[in-house]
């Protein structure tokens, strides 16, 4: 399995941010981590990620535990966009991606064909083509959206991992890194684990759910049986239902804008 982890948790201080955690991911899947806030979705992704040390447990990739491999190493194989990434605005699409190149060209090694071809690559599979030489401050939201998971493929991991990458972004926006993020996980094979909080979204472009719940696995299964399981109405506190939108497609969750009266302290 590209990636998984068993019984694993973090801990900030005395609270438990992620519980006993157990995941695992086949080769070009689609996974969608869903939850309240503070459900610890961001902290299970960077657990996997290697960028926190968890106090149980353990994450591996292809096998191998996280911990025991270099930064390096890890970037090879996965790449990590965080919700926010930051870039001085007047580097170009272009730098942006070359730098997803790092893990394989180091300090000193200078870019080599295959490289050039790595990079290329990603702008083009991002459609970002004709925007190479343009400012990161001169695009939209979609197309910086798009940049930075450009520069992550650049690094040909096989293995992406993204932090809410629709927020913040218009619908329209969302549509488009929605179907980039379908596409390298169908025409590329890449490994794909997004945090996400449009439950529609969700079950519309992921293979499995993952719901968490003040960091405990609630959920982890297909879309259709998470429709079934009326876990989204009580782990959300809201009043809804999933309804049928045609045959062959996701079911929808329709909201009532009543919501329920919380239990939280």
């Amino acid at each position: 399995m590209p990636l998984s982890c068993t019984q694993l948790s973090v801990q900030y201080g005395r609270r438990t941010a992620l519980s006993e955690f157990d995941l695992s991911l086949e080769k070009g899947e689609i996974r969608a981590l869903i939850g309240p806030n503070g459900s610890g979705k961001s902290t299970a992704l960077q657990a996997l990620a290697g960028l926190l040390a968890p106090s149980q447990g353990e994450a591996r990739i292809d096998g191998t535990v996280v911990s025991k491999m270099s930064r390096r190493a890890i970037a090879k194989r996965l790449a990590f966009l965080p919700q926010q990434p930051t870039a001085p605005d007047e580097m170009t699409v272009a730098q942006l991606v070359r730098q997803g190149r790092f893990p394989h060209v180091g300090l000193f090694r200078s870019y080599k064909a295959e490289d050039e071809r790595a990079i290329e690559w990603a702008i083009e599979s991002t459609g970002l083509a004709r925007l190479a030489d343009r400012a990161l401050q001169e695009l939209s939201g979609g197309e910086r959206q798009r940049a930075w998971i450009s520069a992550a493929l650049a690094q040909e991991a096989g293995i992406l991992l993204l932090d809410e990458p629709t927020s913040f972004l218009d619908i329209g926006y969302q549509v488009e890194v929605l179907d980039l993020v379908h596409r390298l996980s169908r025409e590329r094979g890449v490994t794909i684990v997004m945090a996400i909080h449009d439950i529609n979204q969700a079950i519309a472009v992921s293979d499995r759910i993952t719901l968490l719940e003040r960091g405990e696995l609630r959920f982890d299964g297909e879309p259709r049986a998470l429709a079934e399981s009326g876990l989204i109405e009580s782990t959300f506190r809201v009043r809804g239902q999933f309804v049928e939108v045609g045959a062959g497609k996701p079911p929808h969750f329709d909201v009532e804008l009543t919501r329920l009266q919380r239990s939280d302290p």
